[in-house]
C-alpha cells in the first residue's frame, strides 16, 4: 500500500486468513472480494480522519488464492509452498514454480493427492523421469486443490 506524501503510512501488508488487512492508523479493513482500487478507496475513507485528502494506491505483490484454488507442494521441493492454480497447469509447471527438487528428493516415488468425487485418491508421480529423461507422458494436467508430496530418498 502506498500513501502519497505520507511514507510513514505506506506499508506492505498481507491479507490475513480472516480476509482483512491492517495498516498504520487503520485496522481490520475487509479486503477479500475487492479490487485493489476498491480497497484503496476504503482505506482513503478511513484515513480521512487523520490525513487531509489522502491518496492511496494498493499494489498487489503476491497472490495465492483460495485454498481450493491452490496446488500445494510439500517435502523435497527446493521451495515447498502453495502455488496459485492456473488454467492448463501441468506437473512440470508446478515443479518449475517451486524451483525444482532437492538433491535428496526421491522424485520417482512422489505422489499426487487429489479429491475425486469427494474421496481422496493418490496417484504415483515420476518427477525424475520427466525432468531427467523428458518422459513427457508423466507431465499430466493438474487440478485446483491437488497436493504433491515429494519424499526424501533413502540413503
Amino acid at each position: 500500500m502506498f500513501v502519497w506524501r505520507n511514507p510513514e503510512l505506506s506499508a506492505n501488508v498481507p491479507v490475513r486468513p480472516d480476509g482483512k488487512i491492517s495498516t498504520p492508523l487503520v485496522e481490520d479493513i475487509p479486503a477479500v472480494g475487492k479490487t485493489p482500487t476498491q480497497l484503496a478507496r476504503d482505506v482513503e475513507e478511513r484515513l480521512k480522519k487523520f490525513v487531509r485528502d489522502p491518496i492511496v494506491t494498493i499494489i498487489v505483490n503476491g497472490f495465492v488464492g483460495d485454498f481450493v484454488q491452490q496446488v500445494r507442494v510439500v517435502g523435497e521441493a527446493t521451495s515447498p509452498r502453495a502455488v496459485p492454480y492456473r488454467a492448463h497447469m501441468t506437473l512440470l509447471d508446478l515443479i518449475i514454480a517451486v524451483g525444482g527438487i532437492t538433491k535428496y528428493a526421491a522424485g520417482d516415488r512422489a505422489i499426487l493427492i487429489r479429491t475425486v468425487d469427494g474421496e481422496e485418491k493418490t496417484f504415483p508421480v515420476r518427477i525424475n523421469e520427466l525432468i531427467n529423461y523428458g518422459a513427457i507422458q508423466y507431465n499430466f494436467p493438474l487440478e485446483p486443490g491437488d497436493t504433491l508430496i515429494i519424499p526424501q530418498s533413502i540413503f
